[in-house]
């Protein structure tokens, strides 16, 4: 007889309810966000931490190129300072071309060996682009080369012993070595313009530079210095080499002995950011609003804006840095 033997019974299989699919899709979406929010939120800040480095870049470099300029100023080869050099002329606002371009003799003009304008761009030669901002000031240099070169015909030099100094630029001889050198005249006017060469509208830090001609060339140094400020440290006693105030250049007492300058940068980023606007005040150098009525601006180029507080309120990012740089050669050389 055969038995029939039973089938165990399996128990049945479901899938997934509909309460359970919602859970498992609220779950994932929730971590597909969450992940989203990190990834946004470290891109974020890598661009914020990029702008940042980059102002600090800008700013370290352009201090780069000012402080040894600066600092070499009065500098005159073998002769110690400017008063024995002949051929030195006296500078009148007028441009006349070539080693003229920024004012009659303003190569020339070696007893003013630093020059500044203060809250204006007073120069004869013509700015680029736009034009200078508005209330930004200027500092012009004027030194000796620290190379020794020869002679050479279009070049404006100095040839100096330890007793004399003499402009010239026609390639003749100067006296015979070791007695006396030749070092090509350095003269740079720096000022901020409201375009830089990649871009109008990007503020950059330009200057004017005395090339072979001799003529002036206008150079630009680094794109995104909004703002440049200069203060004249004084010695009152013109002895000890130690300044003991700082003054705007207009309130530069006639004679003083400059033996420092105090530099303020104000750097900005190429690109305004999105989602941040930039609410600070800055207050530096005569950029301060309580000594005009508590008044401030939001363009350096506005009618008024010379001494007010500066509070930009748009997306760029800013940083201000300051420079006080001691002359080498401020009692002479």
């Amino acid at each position: 007889m055969t038995r029939v033997m039973p089938i165990p019974h399996r128990a049945g299989q479901h899938g997934l309810s509909l309460i359970e699919l919602l859970v498992a899709i609220t779950i994932g979406a929730l971590l597909i966000f969450g992940a989203t929010q990190v990834y946004v939120d470290s891109r974020n800040t890598y661009e914020i931490n990029e702008t940042a480095a980059r102002l600090q870049e800008t700013a370290r470099y352009a201090i780069g190129v000012l402080e040894p300029d600066i600092r070499m100023s009065n500098y005159w080869g073998l002769v110690k300072g400017a008063g024995v050099v002949t051929e030195q002329a006296t500078q009148v606002e007028a441009s006349g071309g070539g080693p003229d371009t920024c004012g009659t003799n303003y190569a020339r003009d070696l007893l003013n060996n630093l020059e500044a304008t203060n809250n204006t761009y007073s120069l004869a030669c013509t700015a680029y682009g736009a034009g200078a901002v508005a209330s930004a000031d200027t500092l012009t240099v004027r030194r000796a080369a620290t190379t020794i070169t020869s002679a050479t015909n279009g070049k404006l030099q100095i040839c100096s012993t330890r007793m004399m100094g003499r402009l010239f630029s026609d390639g003749g001889t100067c006296t015979a070595a070791p007695a006396g050198q030749v070092n090509d005249l350095i003269v740079n006017a720096y000022y901020i313009d409201r375009d830089s060469v990649q871009q109008a509208g990007v503020p950059a830090l330009r200057r004017w530079s005395l090339i072979t001609g001799p003529s002036f060339d206008s150079q630009e140094i680094i794109p995104g210095v909004e703002d440049l400020q200069v203060q004249f440290g004084v010695d009152t006693t013109g002895t000890s080499g130690t300044a003991t105030r700082y003054v705007d250049p207009e309130a530069l007492p006639a004679g003083a002995q400059v033996v420092a300058v105090r530099l303020w940068l104000l750097v900005r980023a190429e690109n305004p950011e999105v989602g941040f606007v930039d609410g600070r005040v800055y207050e530096y150098a005569d950029r301060v609003s309580e000594d005009n009525g508590n008044c401030t601006v939001s363009d350096l180029n506005a009618s008024g804006a010379a001494t007010c507080a500066y509070k930009p309120a748009d997306g760029f990012r800013r940083l201000l840095v300051s420079r006080t740089i001691q002359i080498r050669n401020a009692l002479g050389t």
